[in-house]
């Protein structure tokens, strides 16, 4: 065993979980002992009680109590199947020394939970292409939202993109398909937002609930949300093709902002009710005949400033093929859209 000792966090290691950190310095730690110790108040960061999930920073101290020699035992990594790597692989539609960026399929969740074993972080393993380690994730797209996902190739890579991404330097804009017609045609919704439980068929797991602006603040948990967009064309009363631009981050914020003023985003049934008729409430998310039960909501285009070359990269994914069917019954095509339906607002 090892006495407790502490180490300052490197210039180059800051700005990353504690866990991740800490498996780093000392490998034979395994990330149930490094839970425990969190847990016991037995790691220390600047004097104070951390999570394994704390992000730390450069110069703190981190304190170490005694660690065990040998190795911890090893765990088995999940193999990536032959199919799923040519399926990951597949889905790359950028890619250089720092950054991959997909075409996340709908139904693939970004990162695994209680009941996913199969999800894009895991299958990243499959996406090295000669690295020692694979590529990180940098932000996340609900499971059964399709598009554009960043992946870091290195690790300052991914802590340039992730600080870009809090400051809100990218740009993300978004195309779903929704229920009626919202008016005006280009707006923004600024509705805050606050978890709860989700409830009924379908609906099972956390879900987002609405705030009007001035209640925010008085609202315990309630975050401020603001959603920008545009609608470009529509199918008589019954349905419209919208842009939307997220301006904050906030989860399921542009499926619950949609429902919010009465447009559900279609195949929604968490946020727009499974029903296909108006129920009073807003249009139900489902529009019937041969459009499918899917939900429509895409993440078309990334723009974001290069980590290593400070270039701007942009990068558009082409829409899923429940999606593009729907677009070809209402003789939509791709072209018919503005590459940045929100420039003259800047």
């Amino acid at each position: 065993m090892s006495r407790v000792q502490t180490v300052t966090v490197a210039t180059d290691d800051g700005d990353q979980r504690l866990d991740r950190w800490f498996r780093q310095q000392f490998p034979q730690i395994s990330q149930g002992r490094i839970e425990k110790m969190c847990r016991k108040g037995e790691i220390r960061v600047d004097g104070g009680r951390v999570k394994a999930a704390t992000r730390i920073e450069a110069g703190q101290q981190v304190r170490i109590p005694p660690l065990p020699d040998q190795a911890a035992p090893l765990t088995e990594k999940r193999r990536v199947s032959d199919a799923d790597a040519k399926l990951i692989q597949s889905c790359v539609i950028y890619r250089d020394e720092h950054v991959i960026a997909l075409n996340k399929p709908a139904g693939l969740p970004t990162q695994g939970g209680s009941k996913q074993t199969r999800h894009v972080d895991g299958l990243s393993e499959a996406l090295k292409f000669g690295f020692d380690e694979k590529p990180r994730l940098v932000h996340r797209l609900d499971k059964d939202t399709s598009g554009v996902l960043l992946l870091a190739r290195t690790r300052l890579a991914a802590k340039s993109l992730t600080a870009a991404m809090r400051h809100r330097d990218t740009r993300k804009i978004y195309w779903a398909l929704v229920a009626g017609v919202p008016s005006p045609y280009l707006g923004e919704v600024r509705y805050g937002l606050v978890k709860a439980p989700g409830h009924g068929k379908g609906g099972e797991g956390e879900k987002m609930i609405a705030v009007h602006p001035r209640d925010v603040d008085d609202t315990p948990g309630a975050k401020r949300a603001h959603t920008l967009y545009a609608t470009l064309y529509r199918v008589a009363s019954r349905a419209a093709w919208v842009a939307m631009e997220p301006v904050t981050g906030r989860t399921h914020q542009l499926r619950a902002h949609m429902a919010e003023i009465g447009h559900p985003i279609i195949g929604d049934g968490k946020y727009g009710g499974s029903g296909q008729e108006n129920l009073g409430d807003g249009w139900g998310a489902q529009l019937g005949g041969i459009i499918s039960k899917k939900l429509h909501l895409h993440a078309r285009m990334m723009r974001f400033e290069h980590p290593e070359t400070r270039q701007i990269i942009t990068v558009t994914a082409p829409m899923p093929d429940h999606m593009a069917q729907s677009w070809e019954t209402f003789g939509w095509t791709d072209d018919l859209a503005a590459d940045d339906p929100f420039e003259a607002l800047e």
